[in-house]
């Protein structure tokens, strides 16, 4: 089984903490869409003896397109690659785009799963963050959307500067109160050259401050657990058969296809990404061209990535797994330097048929550095 994503990279307006690849400008949105499809057709034997079961409209702003435009790209998907029945079909979508004729109209579409970028319900976070909508449309296409679909999945954005864990608390609680069954969350982060970090360094924005993330952080855990949720993976949390397969499917190493300006690949044994500029794009495809690098990844490099996949999730690093896939060198690798992790309760090691190396709830926060300690160099 694999998935495959298709990028969509346009915004109506760039949110200050936001590092991924689009334009603002919906001036080459038609080429783009051609190029998209005619990609899928050049692609099409990369996935030739798998099942698609996943396909995930990401961006940038997906929502920006009309429904005929995304079933342009998805009858595309159909015929060039084997569908499984049912897949989950996600759409990344903003509440401003989210109007109730909009919503009932995706109803017709083959989408069946919602993600929605609310980052905050109270209007001083968004105008911080220079989101496009305000409070009100989210609640309002919450409340129509819950109607609609039961598959939505909310994003919420923690850490934010001055966020009382009151405030914090409030924004779950809203969540919870729509009853939607997934909710991804993560700290605000700041990435180099983003307009957060600029104004972080001119000192007209506050700096992050950890030890409000670590607070929000927990009280996260803690609420969504007492809400029948399950944290699946460090930032994703869902109700019973409501996990992201998508998502899923990257964290358990399956092989997917990333279409469109910038997006990623993995087929196992090798990684590709495309050009992260639509001009240069949409030129390469029309002249029949991939606009692509790819990268051969080593044993050493899988094992790296299936380390740190691997402690993010509920599905912990299997120590039978590591011997198998990689040898006996890894797995006696992991097994010393896991040790002082697991002396100070940041994992454990569960063993029932066999070990499986999980992080505890101590260690959820600091997954990364962990995990860039157990790599194999």
């Amino acid at each position: 089984m694999s998935g495959i994503y298709i990028h969509i990279p346009f915004c109506k307006q760039a949110c200050y903490y936001c590092d991924f690849h689009f334009s603002t400008s919906l001036k080459k949105k038609d080429d783009l869409i051609l190029a998209l499809i005619k990609e899928i057709e050049l692609r099409k034997d990369e996935l030739k003896n798998e099942t698609i079961e996943t396909i995930y409209f990401g961006g940038g702003t997906p929502s920006l397109l009309s429904n005929s435009q995304l079933l342009l790209i998805l009858n595309s998907v159909y015929d060039n690659f084997n569908v499984v029945k049912n897949p989950e079909i996600t759409l990344e979508a903003n509440p401003d785009d989210l109007s109730k004729k909009r919503i009932k109209s995706l109803t017709n579409t083959p989408i069946n799963r919602l993600s929605i970028g609310i980052q905050s319900f109270f209007e001083d976070h968004l105008k911080v963050m220079n989101r496009a909508h305000n409070a009100q449309e989210s609640k309002d296409c919450l409340s129509v959307a819950t109607q609609y679909f039961n598959n939505i999945t909310i994003d919420l954005i923690y850490g934010i500067p001055n966020m009382s864990l009151k405030k914090w608390g409030q924004n779950l609680e809203m969540a919870f109160n729509f009853g939607v069954n997934h909710i991804s969350s993560y700290a605000l982060t700041v990435e180099p050259k983003t307009a957060l970090d600029s104004f972080i360094k001119k000192g007209t924005y506050p700096p992050l401050d950890e030890t409000l993330a670590l607070e929000h952080f927990n009280y996260l855990v803690k609420s969504t657990k007492n809400e029948g949720f399950i944290q699946y993976e460090i930032s994703n949390f869902g109700k019973p058969n409501y996990f992201s397969k998508h998502n899923t499917s990257y964290w358990q190493g399956k092989k997917y296809l990333g279409i469109g300006p910038s997006a990623h690949s993995f087929l196992g044994d090798q990684r590709s990404w495309n050009v992260s500029n639509n001009t240069k794009y949409i030129k390469a495809i029309q002249n029949n061209k991939l606009p692509i690098t790819v990268e051969k990844l080593s044993k050493i490099d899988r094992f790296n990535e299936y380390i740190m996949t691997g402690l993010r999730t509920i599905w912990g690093v299997c120590f039978n797994k590591v011997e198998e896939e990689f040898g006996l060198v890894f797995l006696q690798h992991l097994k010393k330097t896991s040790r002082k992790f697991i002396d100070q309760g940041l994992l454990i090691a569960e063993s029932e048929e066999q070990e499986i190396l999980l992080t505890t709830q101590k260690g959820k926060f600091l997954v990364d550095g962990i995990a860039s300690e157990l790599f194999m160099i």
